[in-house]
């Protein structure tokens, strides 16, 4: 129900318990409770009046039905019961939210991007060969300036500067690493889940296959497709494997760290080029240097050389958090707010924010120009 869900909404952006609305709307808290959780099933206009000024909103803001998205890609085995698909749609709901305010920011800022990988994607819908996800990285690489060995060291900032909207959610929704959104629904767009138990290297290959995804399969986007289509997925890995590692970049570095010992070696070119140990792994497998046998051996190695041994969902020497950061929303906002083009309530609510945590981060800002 809208208004439960935009009342909701609003009550957790400006960080205030149901006591609190209910405390300055004239309510008593199991009343506006019953409210927020839909089970009033028609409250009075006076009440919602009420609720609205307690919020800082408008009475249309509570009514409002929330965007809908059409062109997304969010698909995963484990999203097949229903508690799972209600977690995805609220996801998408979310996400509709923050390309709506993204799309606005940048209309008032009059700083909207050109989407500059279009050609790579209209390229490619006319390959028919098995390695188009090689070919694909290969051409976005060319389409964003990069050097045919230079690696990626923000990721972020890269697609963000093509026109590529980046997103990080902290999602328990299991199996859920990112999705994307078409150019059709206010996008391009990534959304990375940023769970903590998600490593910052699974984060940043997200981020490249979800591209690979917008440029080799835009007819695939659909939001009421949750299956996964393993040819795409192997496709979308192959270009995320070569568009973060190019294979001159990683020919170079390999034959350079030869004398290293192997693990080291393979630990080496993953720091570099900001990836899983896995990707490198994978890539050696790839062309024949070594075979599946490599996996149990590395981790025998590196327990034996380190003295430790890291889980299924780790990362020996990892990257931090700071490494995969989106910048541009918070960039906008604060321009937008500098400018009085928005309040600082619309700020925290944009940015998912208390108005406590906006007053500090604003605070913050007028120290550091």
């Amino acid at each position: 129900m809208p208004l439960a869900e935009n009342i909701k909404r609003l009550r957790v952006t400006k960080g205030l318990t149901q006591a609190q609305v209910a405390e300055q709307a004239g309510l008593s808290r199991v009343a506006f409770r019953d409210i927020e959780t839909g089970k009033t099933q028609s409250p009075r206009v006076g009440n919602l009046q009420s609720i609205a000024e307690a919020l800082g909103a408008r009475l249309q803001d509570l009514l409002a039905e929330p965007p809908r998205l059409e062109t997304v890609r969010f698909r995963s085995k484990k999203l097949r019961t229903s508690k799972a698909r209600e977690r995805r749609k609220e996801i998408v709901v979310n996400v509709a939210r923050w390309l709506q305010d993204f799309n606005g920011l940048e209309e008032i800022l009059a700083c909207e991007k050109p989407y500059a990988l279009s050609d790579v994607a209209k390229k490619a819908a006319s390959w028919r060969s098995s390695d188009r996800g090689k070919k694909a990285a290969v051409a976005a690489r060319e389409a964003l300036g990069l050097e045919a060995d230079e690696p990626i060291r923000d990721i972020c900032g890269l697609l963000e500067s093509a026109g590529v909207k980046i997103r990080i959610v902290d999602s328990a929704l299991e199996s859920f690493f990112g999705l994307s959104v078409g150019p059709e629904d206010g996008g391009p767009a990534i959304v990375v889940n940023v769970r903590e138990d998600i490593t910052v290297e699974r984060r940043i290959f997200t981020a490249a296959h979800e591209l690979g995804h917008l440029l080799l399969h835009p007819g695939a986007y659909d939001v009421e497709e949750v299956e996964e289509d393993e040819a795409e997925e192997r496709e979308a890995h192959l270009f995320g494997s070569h568009f973060l590692v190019p294979q001159e970049g990683f020919d170079k570095e390999w034959e350079e760290s030869a004398g290293l010992h192997p693990v080291d070696r393979v630990l080496h070119v993953k720091r570099i080029f900001r990836v899983s140990y896995m990707t490198i792994l994978y890539r050696l497998i790839e062309m024949g240097i070594a075979n599946e046998h490599i996996w149990p051996w590395f981790n025998a190695e590196y327990r034996r050389i380190y003295g430790e041994s890291f889980g299924r969902k780790e990362e020996p020497l990892p990257l931090a958090p700071a490494d995969f950061v989106e910048d541009r929303l918070s960039r906008m906002v604060r321009r937008a707010l500098e400018k009085e083009e928005i309040s600082l309530s619309r700020a925290a609510e944009i940015l998912g924010e208390d108005l406590y945590a906006m007053r500090e981060r604003a605070a913050a800002w007028e120290h550091v120009k």
